[in-house]
């Protein structure tokens, strides 16, 4: 029990070092989420720049504000990823509506539902990058062979040294975290499965 508890007793740690203006925190924080923030916020926006600025935009509300994260609404990281979702999605909405209304062609509501398939496209894209990245390295290895490396679930089992139901069971786990990518995400839920991570 005591590890499953180390987590949550980092991230209420380290919430109060921030709330004290520990900046050692801050870059502790930083060293553990800054790829996770950049990833997510590349995969809605497409663009390199547009995620450095949202990374930069994150971890200066999390210096400014820590006391918005409540340890009993779940792990540091889906706050980390629900904040880093919520601003690459309003940047998101803020570019898609500048280009729609230069480009000029169409209506209001055809700007609106055009606008909205471009959220909802970015925002399945980077929970599904956040379920990968969040699920148990055994799933993500054989998910990685099978789908990036074209290995059949045979030459995954031998790849990962493990039977080949092993091997199966692995995948079939992983693609049903998948599956729940294309899930609706209300607004402001962190990118993970159900809401969480």
């Amino acid at each position: 029990m005591a590890d499953k508890d180390a987590p949550l007793r980092w991230d209420r740690t380290t919430q109060q070092r921030l709330a004290r203006g520990e900046a050692a925190a801050l870059g502790e924080l930083y060293d553990r989420f800054a790829t996770l923030v950049h990833g997510l916020a590349h995969r809605v926006l497409g663009d390199e720049r547009a995620a450095d600025r949202i990374t930069r935009e994150v971890f200066v509300h999390v210096w400014e504000h820590p006391d918005t994260y409540d340890p009993r609404q779940g792990p540091l990281r889906t706050w980390v990823a629900a904040l880093t979702h919520r601003l690459a999605v309003q940047r998101l909405r803020a570019t898609e509506t500048a280009a729609l209304t230069r480009d000029g062609t169409g209506s209001p509501e055809d700007f609106a539902e055009q606008l909205e398939r471009t959220v909802r496209r970015a925002s399945a894209a980077a929970r599904a990058d956040y379920i990968v990245h969040s699920m148990p390295a055994p799933l993500r290895a054989a998910l990685e062979l099978a789908y990036v490396q074209r290995r059949d679930y045979r030459q995954t089992a031998v790849d990962l040294g493990v039977t080949e139901d092993e091997a199966r069971r692995r995948l079939r786990l992983g693609l049903q975290l998948l599956s729940t990518a294309h899930d609706a995400v209300p607004p402001g839920a962190p990118p993970g499965p159900g809401g969480a991570a």
